[in-house]
């Protein structure tokens, strides 16, 4: 059956998701958190150690989730349950998000510990909501529905983050406290945690776990057995195992630039609203660039497409190591705004070929156990990150080597996806099978 290339009801609604809860990676993990930890909560602590304990809050937080994404995906592979975890971290993230109203300046401890249960429920949600892709849509339309779920979600998430920001300048114009805009900083948890609940109704009401296992008499025995199997039947599973050991080490390098990018910035003297406006325009392009990822991998497959984008992000590492040495403020500010310009380029078309490229690896019917592992890797990647930033930034006291150091992650990643043997297309007699499957309908809810 041919693919007339429209969306199904299936598909948008969990398109919309991301467009939700990229609004707590843009605001909270990206741009208005790290700023107000920095400027409010660590009042009167050094800007290195400020940055490193920026780093080790997003490095415990995946560690716990390091512990329980695999037995969770274990579970949640029975039916019905992947949609009831997804519920329940989407509710603990967003109930965390609005705590943060809480935090008064100098609380540096309480605002790292209601970011650190936040980012679990955000982390913890998308375990479950990649494994929906295999739900959704067909294997051949992955690459596409992914990158259309990253791409609206960056131009999305811009809304709230423009909201934000309006009532920041608005108090700051207005002789704000401390200068930063505290009430409308504050304003922005909120606005970010009514959004991502909103933008998460139409996966909870319209999306169907297709693809399960049945649950048993005893099922967290079996769950367990079943995580073990997978564990000693790896070499049955090699294709994605290598890939995940690849994806570890690229995307390390990937989510320890989103998540130290503004902190480094603040340390080389830029302002908060260059920062601001460079992320701003880091959505607002990736947009058709993370389309235009998903295009060019139909033509030349997601993994050239992958080793275009980690070449860009080599790029990236070493314009950022040199940056502090370039004179003058505004020689500084310009380089800042190119390798924020490449930034956009490629950070959604990794993040989405990424997922696409390992959904195709996996066995559907197991998707949140594998995704679970995914996201152990995925998360794994962002302890070591930041931690391994934190660490050369508090040794050295220069945070641009700790930039430098995650540069050795994207080249040992780039050489580890050639294990792949791959593309994740469907090519094989079964996957042939299942192009002629037409994508999900439209149920009645």
């Amino acid at each position: 059956m041919k693919d007339s290339g429209k969306l199904t009801r299936q598909e948008r609604s969990w398109i919309y998701y991301d467009v939700g809860n990229s609004a707590f990676v843009l605001v909270v993990v990206t741009a208005i958190m790290p700023i107000f930890f920095k400027d409010v909560a660590s009042q009167g602590v050094a800007g290195a150690v400020s940055t490193a304990n920026w780093g080790f809050a997003n490095s415990l937080s995946s560690f716990i989730l390091l512990g329980l994404a695999p037995i969770l995906g274990t579970f949640a592979d029975y039916r019905d349950f992947k949609k009831k975890f997804l519920m329940f971290f989407i509710g603990t993230g967003v109930v965390f998000t609005l705590l943060l109203t809480l935090v008064q300046p100098g609380n540096w401890m309480m605002c790292l510990l209601l970011f650190i249960v936040a980012k679990l429920g955000f982390s913890g949600a998308n375990i479950f909501y990649d494994a929906f892709l295999v739900d959704v849509t067909t294997r051949q339309r992955m690459d596409r529905i992914s990158s259309l779920g990253f791409g609206w979600g960056y131009i999305g998430s811009t809304v709230p983050f423009l909201m934000a920001l309006a009532l920041i300048l608005l108090e700051r114009s207005q002789g704000g406290t401390l200068g930063v805009g505290l009430g409308a900083m504050r304003a922005a948890f909120v606005i970010v945690g009514i959004w991502w609940l909103m933008f998460s109704i139409p996966i909870l009401r319209d999306v169907r776990q297709v693809h399960y296992i049945e649950p048993s008499e005893r099922p967290v025995l079996t769950a367990v057995k079943r995580l073990m199997e997978t564990f000693s039947e790896i070499r049955r599973y090699r294709q994605a195992f290598v890939f995940l050991m690849a994806y570890f080490f690229y995307i390390d390098g990937v989510d320890t630039i989103i998540v130290m990018a503004t902190s480094y910035g603040r340390d080389i003297g830029l302002g908060m609203d260059v920062l601001i406006t460079a992320i701003l325009m880091v959505q607002v392009v990736a947009f058709p660039f993370v389309l235009i990822y998903g295009k060019l991998a139909e033509r030349f497959g997601a993994r050239k497409m992958l080793y275009a984008g980690i070449g860009v992000y080599i790029l990236i590492t070493l314009i950022g190591f040199y940056l502090p040495s370039f004179g003058s403020i505004q020689l500084k500010m310009a380089m800042f705004w190119v390798m924020a310009f490449l930034v956009a380029t490629s950070q959604g078309g990794i993040q989405a070929l990424s997922r696409s490229y390992f959904g195709r690896l996996i066995p559907p019917e197991r998707s949140a156990e594998f995704f679970g592992f995914y996201n152990i890797f995925g998360k794994f990647a962002t302890i070591s990150g930041p931690l391994l930033m934190g660490i050369f930034s508090r040794v050295t006291g220069d945070s641009r080597y700790g930039l430098l150091s995650i540069l050795l992650l994207f080249v040992i990643g780039g050489g580890m996806l050639k294990c792949v043997g791959t593309e994740g297309r469907a090519d094989s007699p079964e996957d042939e099978a299942q192009k002629k499957i037409p994508p999900p309908e439209p149920y009645a809810s």
